[in-house]
């Protein structure tokens, strides 16, 4: 079992910048992705990275503002988010899976922390 610990989350500034991190413990991924959940809307995928590859993924919409990376000797996921406008107000859930299938789904997550809010003001 992983267990999964986000922070950084905070107010910020459209136009302002934040970084995530999501600490994992215990076990083994294949990848691990950042989604995140604005109220009353569905869960959405933002970013993804290979553990051991690095390979990285985004969603058109944090194309060129977000940067996901990981520290593989911490254990550490990031999200670097620039240029931050209202539109990405919402709680930011970092992911791990074990196995391979559409990143962009959240069933296909197997471990989930518990979530850090991101509010950005006009």
């Amino acid at each position: 079992q992983a267990q999964l610990v986000e922070s950084g989350g905070g107010l910020v500034q459209a136009g302002g910048s934040l970084r995530l991190s999501c600490a994992r413990s215990g076990g083994t991924t294949s990848s691990m992705g950042w989604f995140r959940q604005a109220p009353g809307k569905e869960r959405e995928f933002v970013a993804r990275i290979t553990w051991n590859g690095g390979l990285t993924n985004y969603a058109d919409f944090v194309k060129g503002r977000f940067t996901i990376s990981r520290d593989i000797a911490k254990s550490t996921l990031y999200l670097q988010m620039n240029s931050l406008t209202p539109d990405d107000t919402a709680a930011y859930y970092c992911a791990a899976r074990r196995n391979l299938g559409v990143f962009t789904t959240p069933a296909n997550y197997d471990y989930w922390g518990q979530g850090t809010q991101v509010t950005v003001s006009s």
